[in-house]
């Protein structure tokens, strides 16, 4: 199992790097590919590959500075990721301590065998000195920022950016809830099943869970036999995996049966899912999403779930909201650079630099300035997104308001979250360490009578 392992995680890694995908995808498309059935594989493979990804930049300057005058860069795919994940296996998980070379030897065999002996030559003489780097200078001979950076597994910009807007000490305690993922949560779907018949079924499977108090039907997991989407309750539909501030945003939304719902920025499915259950499914939900791939993802979502009053929209929202529908609730989750899910998706911080947060913005403006002629009057617009930046949050709706002077802001409640910056006091914001979910935004617009 372990060398069929390593050969998954290191044509994941490969992959992210190629193609800038995601862990989930990057590991997708790698199991197709090598048409890997064993679960015990797959979810050790996605354990390497996740924890190393989430410590890449002290990595990368580990094995730099062994590399020099070359860097990690200039090796293939292939080295590139045998070199993070052996440092990861023999330095990281043995915390920097005493050094383990069978071990070492062992991965540099594993090497040998998966990349081909010819291939491994050209590194195998650093991976001795790899092993006697001290982590303590690299810290030492770094500037503030550099050391947060190092220490917390960040961009140093994101670091910076982070100290400006949250102060250094609630700054600090954000980046390092990164370098865990926070709790597991689910939704219960009450359209296919009562609450308690659930609930029941969940216990047979071995799943122990805890109630979310100010939250209708979410949970928090503490503890599963098996992973939850491998469960038959999940594939027949009865719950969702779902954090726990994305409950929140759907649930002060406050659709009610009856109701014209858009859901912008609609796939995989997520808030059309759970707008239906609050609806009863009773009313009209229009899911609007660009993506071809995303919305056969979202057909699927929807009869799993036992969704009956959503229909499907393939457009570019940026561009128009193609439908002659007056709406009494607009739920808006546009794309977004995603720094509230760092602890889930490490690879996501890597890929990010600060003119994307620029760029999102932007598309995130043209899709809430195109929703406005489809609210009616006493209508609802909710905005969210799991960013915790200024420009894709506070900035935005500042904006709105300033040219939609017939919207204003309305309280949200209860008050779960802290109150938005910028004197925007009736929007929410959840950080990780804080809250045990994901890094979200929520607003919620109204239009006057």
């Amino acid at each position: 199992m372990l060398k069929e392992a390593w050969k998954v995680a290191i044509e994941t890694l490969s992959w992210i790097e190629m193609r800038r995908l995601s862990e989930q995808m990057a590991l997708a498309k790698t199991i197709d590919q090598m048409k890997i059935r064993d679960n015990n594989i797959i979810r050790y493979a996605y354990r390497l590959v996740s924890e190393t990804v989430r410590r890449k930049n002290l990595i990368d300057e580990i094995i730099n500075r062994v590399l020099k005058p070359e860097t990690i860069d200039q090796l293939n795919f292939g080295l590139q990721s045998f070199l993070r994940l052996y440092v990861f296996q023999t330095r990281i998980v043995r915390n920097w301590s005493k050094i383990h070379l069978k071990e070492a030897e062992k991965i540099a065999k594993l090497g040998r065998s998966i990349l081909g002996w010819k291939t491994l030559r050209r590194i195998e003489h650093i991976l001795g000195f790899l092993l006697t780097q001290e982590v303590q200078i690299i810290f030492d001979e770094a500037d503030e920022l550099e050391r947060v950076a190092f220490q917390t597994f960040h961009p140093k910009w994101f670091v910076k950016y982070c100290l400006d807007l949250l102060g250094k000490k609630q700054g600090i305690s954000f980046l390092e809830s990164n370098i865990v993922s926070p709790p597991d949560y689910i939704r219960l779907n009450t359209l296919k099943n009562t609450e308690s018949e659930i609930l029941n079924k969940l216990s047979a499977d071995g799943v122990e869970l805890k109630k979310i108090e100010f939250l209708e039907y979410a949970y928090e997991v503490l503890g599963t036999k098996r992973p939850l989407s491998k469960i038959s309750s999940f594939q027949n539909g009865l719950f969702y995996i779902q954090d726990k501030a994305s409950c929140f945003a759907a649930e002060i939304s406050n659709p009610k049966p009856g109701m014209n719902v858009l859901d912008v920025c609609s796939a995989p499915g997520t808030k059309t899912s759970y707008l239906a259950q609050l609806m009863k499914n009773r009313g009209n939900i229009y899911s609007i999403d660009y993506s071809k791939r995303r919305s056969s993802i979202w057909r699927n979502e929807m009869e799993k779930m036992g969704v009956k009053i959503a229909s499907q929209i393939i457009a570019d929202v940026r561009t128009s909201l193609p439908l002659n529908v007056v709406a009494d609730l607009i739920v808006l989750d546009p794309p977004c650079t995603s720094t509230g899910v760092f602890g889930k998706q490490p690879s996501a911080k890597w890929r990010l630099t600060p003119q994307s947060i620029t760029k999102m913005a932007d598309i995130q403006w043209q899709m809430i300035d195109n929703c406005v002629d489809k609210v009616k009057p006493e209508g609802i617009i909710v905005y969210s997104t799991c960013s915790i930046t200024i420009e894709e949050n506070e900035a935005i709706i500042e904006k709105f308001l300033k040219h939609n002077p017939d919207f204003f802001l309305v309280k949200i409640e209860p008050e779960f979250g802290l109150p938005g910056f910028r004197g925007l006091k009736k929007c929410q914001r959840f950080y990780p360490q804080l809250h045990k979910s994901n890094g979200f935004f929520i607003a919620k617009l109204k239009r006057k009578n």
